[in-house]
């Protein structure tokens, strides 16, 4: 049975299965009249690009057009990234991604008055390298999932038709990372470190100047994967 949070949100739990048939619904409730542009946000570890590739998955089984993007590939070159030093939180926030070109190639395209001519990667982040291609054409029915981390920044806004918000506590992200980073930073204390020092701090920015927990659509909260709970805003 759904309840209300104190943010007016329907809040709900049950298996993973339960979860995806919710959010499916409500992507195909969305009808703007050009693709649906879906944000699946939330910390580092979260289980971002997991629930988004779950979803790419049942949409197509249906016969639905995606397309699959993350915001890594929108980064800034690592001269950029890191001029203020590896370990800072403030890089981390504000120099990580090239928002005007994010808009440019992929969301405002995809959006009202959009050619729905689009890209979904500027940047190779293995290779650090700029990446160039011809514009693909969207169907205009098409559902554009991109995951990735400060989604709901001022940058972005108005740039959603729906958002998700992806979301687990500190230790079970770091646990997570502590398995998913250790091949790309070497060893656990240095996974550790980054997240202590980098990551979970620049959330914290971003969380202040952002207040995404507030505004997204749908909040999952994903600490157990296969038995989370979620709240929805129904209009």
């Amino acid at each position: 049975m759904e309840q209300l949070d104190e943010t007016g949100r329907h809040v709900a739990a049950g298996d993973r299965g339960e979860l995806l048939d919710r959010l499916i619904g409500l992507i195909e409730a969305v009808r703007p009249g050009h693709p649906v542009r879906v944000a699946v946000d939330g910390p580092p570890a979260a289980g971002k690009t997991m629930l988004a590739d779950e979803l790419a998955a049942i949409l197509r089984a249906r016969g639905r057009a995606v397309i699959r993007a993350c915001v890594d590939y929108f980064m800034f070159p690592r001269e950029v990234r890191y001029r203020r030093g590896k370990s800072s939180p403030e890089a981390c926030y504000q120099d990580s991604f090239d928002y005007p070109a994010l808009r440019r190639v992929l969301l405002e395209p995809l959006g009202p008055g959009g050619d729905r001519h689009y890209r979904n990667a500027v940047y190779d982040w293995d290779n650090d390298a700029p990446l160039s291609g011809p514009a693909v054409l969207a169907p205009a029915d098409a559902v554009l999932l991109l995951d990735g981390v400060f989604l709901q920044r001022p940058e972005l806004a108005g740039q959603w038709d729906l958002s998700i918000l992806v979301m687990s506590a500190a230790e079970r992200l770091m646990e997570r990372a502590r398995v998913r980073d250790l091949a790309r930073l070497a060893t656990v204390t240095e996974v550790e470190r980054r997240f202590r020092i980098r990551y979970l701090p620049a959330q914290e920015m971003y969380f202040a100047e952002a207040g995404p927990a507030e505004n997204a659509d749908v909040v999952v909260y994903n600490d157990d994967v296969q038995r989370p709970h979620w709240a929805v805003r129904v209009p």
